[in-house]
Order: structure tokens, then C-alpha cells, then sequence
């Protein structure tokens, strides 16, 4: 029981800091507002074209003659450069040589086989007259097989040497490099008597963009995020050449495989872009949002008036500036509704005695938990200058602003985020929430 009176005298003693003389109640607040909220997931990636192709040269050579440069629109089969085809030119000429050389070790053959048939159909007649011997006839006859072998064996050779000119032809081909499609140069990479060499791989000479009038932008997408992306999905972003400008695109394709940079896994979302102005250039950096679900005319509430929750002094600071008052006791422009001092909700609607408006200590629901306010959240509007809670339906949100989908508020409204000219003596928060 002295226990009890001691700490009711030390309450009582206690200088409160919205007392008559402290330091003016002020509050910070933010506004209502209207417009559209949009879900959204950021990312960087780079546009290009949707085709590109890489020109280059099968054959080593100088360059000797250039007819496309850079930015150059190109059609399919157009001669972009050549390259010199001397040296060409005169491995066609040795191996036509060596085809006329093959012909006629073909023809030699046959002249062999014939006459080697002769010597053994001669032999063999002689041989049923019984005028030379067995062994004679039998060298006769390998005679004769081995000039039909040597007949096939220049027939290959002759082959061979045909193949050899064809693949000269070839090569003088290839000194004449044309355009594999339609497009624009994006890139020339020699000039004119530059040698180039293509003993381990075809060098680039030019990079050819099918149609820069569709474009696409591959963006690196965080792990977290990669799951809310579907095919055919809405996309805007900017790029630094355009400032204040939005472009738009939509998902082609989010692809499985996996990028791993400094042990942070991100995924390729491909987009396609609409490029007819030709305003958009490969190589950009393009700062993507992905519009996940969007609510247009939403009742705004800044997400700072969704996280304000006063303290218990802050609470009876606010309770006596709406009462007009310092007192334990409220008044009817409080708007809050709590319970009493102990909290227990069965007297009154929230003042320390049941009778007023206000609340101390206690929460709607009893006892000293939380109040449950379901799927609703309370927020802090000022009316007059006073503060006034307000019960609201959360929607969507973009982490700065949330839709409100029932409630009273106003686009215009002011919403309490913070209270100043309390000194807090207990950090609980109020029971109101």
C-alpha cells in the first residue's frame, strides 16, 4: 500500500512536458494525395538490335577496295570491300595447270591398258597354239592389270586436281565480301590496303545491325525479383541521352540461365523495343522498371503516415492538446478511442476514468496487448490543428506511397509523421496500435 501511495506521489511530481509552460506541440505531416500507384521492380541493362551480324573474311589478303562505312544502310548481296585477288588469280592458274596435267596422265593410262590388253588377248592365242610358254602369258596378263590400276590411279589424280581448282575458284570467291543481309553498319573495322589474316579465325570487318527499328535490352535482374516477371509484361525505361523522356517495351523472354558477378546471381530479361524514330542507339544504358500491377486515380498515402506510431507521452501530449488541456481528463475532439488507464475496454471510451475520449495507457480491445484493427491501419490526420486517428484499407504500394481502399481520407489531407515538443519518458508505444 506505501508502495502504491509513494509511486502515485512521484506521478503526481513528475513535471509533464506538455505541461502549462513546455514547449509547443508541433507536428510534421505529409499530404494526401491522388494519382497512380504502380508495383514495380528495377533494373539495368543495354539495348541493342534484335539481329546483328559479324562480317568477316575467310580468306587473307590486302584490302584493296572498301564500299560501306560506318552508319551505311546495306542491302543483301552488296559488295562491302574486296580484297586484292592477285595471289588468287595465280593459284587458279597453277591448278588449271595441273587439271590439264592430271587429263593427260588419264589419257597416257588408257592408251597403256589398251595396248596391255592387246599383249595379253596375243599371248594367250599363242599360247592355245601351244607357241609360248604358261609363265609368258601370265606377265602378259599383270601387265594388263597393272595398267587398269594406273588408269584409276590418274583418274583420281585428275579428280583431285579438278577439286583443287574448284577450291582456287573458291577462294577468289571469297576476295569479294558482300552483305549477308539487310541492315546498317554499326562498325568498320579496316582500311583500305590494311592486310588482314585468317589463318586461326575470320577477322570482324563489320558489325551489321539487321533493324534498328526494333530493338531489344537485355537487363540483369536480381534473383529476388526474377520470380514476379512473366512473358509479355509491361516494361518503361529511360536512357541518359534522353533525360526526363519514357520509353516503353514489353518481356520477350526471361531467360534460366544464370550471371554470377561478385557471388550476386542475376538473371537476363530480354525486352522488345519499338525504335521507328531510329532515336534509340545499340549500346545504350537503359535504366528498366517493370510495371508489375498498376492502379490508376489511387487515394495516395505516403508510407511515413503508415509507420508513425506515438508513444504513450506523445499519446497524452496530443490527447491534452485536443482536449485544450494538460489534464488526465479528455475531451470530445479527441478522436481516438481507447480504454481506460488499466486498459480493460468496459469503462468508457478512453479516458484513465472511463468518461472521456482520450487514451493513456489502455488499448480499444482490453488489456494491454495491441489493438487489432483487422486489415485496417490506423493514420494521424490533422483537423483544425488537432489531431484526429483515422482507420484506412491498405492496397497496393510502390514503398514510398500506398493505395487506400476504404477509408476517409482526402486528397489534400494533412497526415501527422512525427510530434515534436514532447520529451519521451516511455518508448512503448501507445496501445492504439
Amino acid at each position: 500500500m506505501l508502495a502504491l501511495v509513494a509511486g502515485g506521489v512521484a506521478f503526481l511530481l513528475v513535471k509533464k512536458p506538455w505541461a502549462k509552460g513546455a514547449t509547443p506541440i508541433t507536428y510534421s505531416t505529409v499530404t494526401v494525395g491522388k494519382g497512380t500507384i504502380a508495383a514495380q521492380v528495377t533494373a539495368n541493362g543495354t539495348l541493342s538490335a534484335r539481329g546483328t551480324v559479324q562480317v568477316g573474311a575467310q580468306v587473307s589478303g590486302r584490302i584493296v577496295e572498301l564500299h560501306a562505312d560506318f552508319n551505311d544502310a546495306v542491302k543483301k548481296g552488296q559488295v562491302l570491300a574486296k580484297i586484292d585477288p592477285q595471289l588468287f588469280q595465280a593459284q587458279i592458274q597453277q591448278q588449271q595447270a595441273a587439271v590439264a596435267l592430271a587429263s593427260a596422265n588419264v589419257n597416257k593410262a588408257q592408251v597403256a591398258v589398251a595396248d596391255a590388253d592387246r599383249q595379253y588377248k596375243r599371248q594367250k592365242s599363242l599360247q592355245e597354239q601351244q607357241l609360248v610358254a604358261g609363265a609368258t602369258v601370265e606377265s602378259a596378263e599383270v601387265a594388263y592389270d597393272t595398267a587398269k590400276a594406273s588408269l584409276v590411279a590418274a583418274r583420281a589424280q585428275a579428280a583431285q586436281a579438278q577439286a583443287n581448282l574448284s577450291q582456287a575458284k573458291l577462294n577468289m570467291s571469297y576476295t569479294t565480301i558482300y552483305s549477308p543481309t539487310d541492315g546498317v553498319v554499326l562498325s568498320r573495322a579496316v582500311d583500305v590496303g590494311q592486310t588482314v589474316a585468317s589463318s586461326l579465325s575470320a577477322p570482324t570487318l563489320f558489325t551489321i545491325a539487321e533493324d534498328l527499328s526494333r530493338m531489344q535490352i537485355d537487363t540483369a535482374v536480381a534473383e529476388a525479383d526474377v520470380g514476379r516477371l512473366t512473358e509479355g509484361m509491361k516494361a518503361q525505361f529511360t536512357v541518359d541521352a534522353f533525360p526526363g523522356k519514357t520509353f516503353e517495351g514489353v518481356v520477350r523472354q526471361v531467360r534460366n540461365a544464370p550471371t554470377t558477378t561478385s557471388g550476386v546471381v542475376t538473371y537476363d530479361a530480354v525486352i522488345d523495343v519499338e525504335n521507328a524514330d531510329k532515336s534509340l542507339r545499340p549500346g545504350m544504358t537503359a535504366n528498366v522498371t517493370f510495371v508489375l500491377q498498376q492502379v490508376a486515380d489511387a487515394i495516395k498515402i505516403p508510407n511515413a503516415a503508415l509507420r508513425f506510431k506515438p508513444t504513450r507521452d506523445q499519446m497524452q501530449a496530443m490527447r491534452g492538446e485536443a482536449g485544450g488541456g494538460s489534464g488526465r481528463r479528455g475531451s470530445g475532439n479527441w478522436q481516438g478511442r481507447g480504454s481506460g488507464e488499466r486498459g480493460s475496454g468496459a469503462a468508457g471510451s478512453g479516458s484513465p476514468d472511463g468518461n472521456g475520449d482520450g487514451a493513456t495507457r489502455g488499448s480499444g480491445g482490453g488489456g494491454r496487448g495491441g489493438r487489432d484493427f483487422g486489415d485496417k491501419k490506423p493514420v494521424w490526420k490533422l483537423v483544425d490543428g488537432q489531431p484526429k486517428m483515422v482507420l484506412i484499407k491498405p492496397g497496393l504500394t510502390d514503398g514510398s506511397v500506398t493505395q487506400m481502399v476504404e477509408g476517409e481520407l482526402a486528397p489534400g489531407d494533412q497526415l501527422i509523421t512525427e510530434v515534436q515538443g514532447v520529451t519521451a519518458t516511455n518508448t512503448r508505444r501507445t496501445g492504439a496500435f
